[in-house]
Formats: C-alpha cells, sequence, structure tokens
C-alpha cells in the first residue's frame, strides 16, 4: 500500500483552492517531520505551518508566482540554523540526558567532540549541513502526505533572503530552505496529472554488491 501511495503522488502544479487539508492529517505531516532522523540527533531547523492566505500571497509573489503556494490550504517552510553555536549543541544536550536519565560522561564527551569539529567551520558550511537534515525531513513529510492522501508540491524556487525578510528569520538564526505546500490536486488544469511517472529503471539506478 505504501509503495502504492508514493507512485500515487507527484508534484501536483495546481491544486483546488476550495479543499482544505484535515488539521488531524497536517498535525500526522508534521510529526513526521519531527521524528525524522537528522545527524547527531541535533534537528537544526525549524518548521513553520502557514495558513494566513495574505501572508500565503505575500510568499507567492517572491515563489515565481507559483499557484500551489497559495491554492494549498497549508505552506510549510523549512527553515535551518544559520549556523551551529556551543549554546544550540548544549541545548540538545540537555535535553537527551533529560529524556534519558541524565547527563554522563559519554553523552558530553560525544558532543563536545561534536563542538570542536563543527564550532571552528565556516557558518556557511555549518548552514550547507543543517539545510541537508531539513531534506532529510521534507522526505518524511512527502512521504507522510502520500500515504495519508494528501498532495504536495516540494518547492526550492523561491528567493530565500526576501522569504527571510517576510518571516523574521535573520532574527532567530534562521534561514529558509524549502517550501511544501499541502492540499488537493485540482480536476483539470494541471499538466502534469495525466503523465505517466518517470523513474530511472531498478537495473540503471541500484547496483547490488555482494
Amino acid at each position: 500500500m505504501f509503495l502504492e501511495r508514493l507512485n500515487w503522488r507527484y508534484a501536483v502544479k495546481k491544486m483546488d483552492s476550495g479543499k482544505v487539508v484535515p488539521t488531524e492529517k497536517v498535525q500526522k505531516i508534521v510529526e513526521a517531520v519531527r521524528l525524522a532522523p537528522t545527524s547527531s540527533g541535533l534537528q537544526p531547523f525549524e518548521l513553520f505551518v502557514i495558513t494566513n492566505k495574505a501572508l500565503q500571497k505575500e510568499i507567492r509573489a517572491i515563489a515565481w508566482d507559483q499557484s500551489v503556494v497559495t491554492d494549498g490550504s497549508h505552506l510549510l517552510v523549512f527553515a535551518a540554523w544559520d549556523n551551529y553555536t556551543a549554546e544550540r549543541i548544549d541545548a540538545v544536550t540537555q535535553q537527551m540526558g533529560d529524556e534519558r536519565g541524565g547527563l554522563n560522561d559519554a553523552l558530553v564527551g560525544y558532543f563536545d567532540n561534536l563542538k570542536s569539529a563543527y564550532l571552528p567551520r565556516a557558518a556557511e558550511e555549518n548552514y550547507a549541513h543543517a539545510a541537508r537534515q531539513a531534506y532529510i525531513a521534507l522526505g518524511f513529510a512527502l512521504a507522510a502526505a502520500a500515504e495519508l492522501e494528501v498532495d504536495s508540491t516540494p518547492i526550492e524556487g523561491f528567493d530565500p533572503e526576501a522569504l527571510d525578510d517576510i518571516l523574521g528569520l535573520k532574527n532567530k538564526g534562521l534561514k529558509s530552505v524549502l517550501l511544501l505546500p499541502l492540499g488537493y490536486r485540482a480536476q483539470d488544469g494541471d499538466w502534469l496529472q495525466s503523465m505517466k511517472k518517470v523513474r530511472k529503471s531498478k537495473e540503471t539506478l541500484v547496483t547490488e554488491i555482494e
């Protein structure tokens, strides 16, 4: 069933603006994002769930006028940390200690080593690493949406600096990475809807090494 849902999904180009994704389904997709794996469990990004139509319209204007940004009932914005800091890593360390029976030398030592590796690096390198973690979470969101028969369209085509200004991300130490409108495909007007899904064959894509 899961693979059938993955075959069903595609990057919808026109959504039905009259349909709204139920709150419980959106919450499940958000939970899939929260549960996604990230490097060292840092979860170095935040997720914004936007239903404000005026704000969606403003974002559409800096996202190549893509109609799914406003026609979807929900717009997810993935925003990665702009840099790794001792404070951010220490907060993760403390939470792990709180939820796993307390801090110990092994846990503290692991994250101290992580700080010694990450903190000397350039902020842009650290942001790029954090952004890749957001992409992992995006994959989980896409799969969860498909499982729930909710349409979605991953979008990189937008002005990130403009979006950062719109959402005030700079003051939060964040930089926008991805947009993901959620909604339901329109019955007509989507040029991609009737086309066959095209993917590489297993033989082309996969090399098995025994």
